[in-house]
């Protein structure tokens, strides 16, 4: 069984939103600031409903938000 990896661009899509901070997208999407924090650092994998509504935000597919990556051990 390998280790499965989510991985964001959630850094990069708050930029490129005129500097989006993470307590602005944590506010627009109803979750903490730490939830975001996490997010971003891979320590959190968000909830299926949370991570369309991060992706609605940015108004792009969720696979432009999140990837998931399947590593072979």
């Amino acid at each position: 069984m390998g280790s499965d990896r989510l991985s964001n661009n959630l850094r990069r899509l708050r930029f490129e939103n005129g500097q989006m901070t993470q307590q602005q997208l944590a506010d627009k999407v109803g979750v903490t600031r730490q939830t975001i924090i996490a997010i971003e650092a891979g320590k959190y994998a968000p909830s299926l409903p949370l991570a369309f509504r991060i992706a609605q935000t940015f108004g792009v597919p969720i696979e432009q938000v999140f990837q998931y990556d399947e590593q072979e051990s």
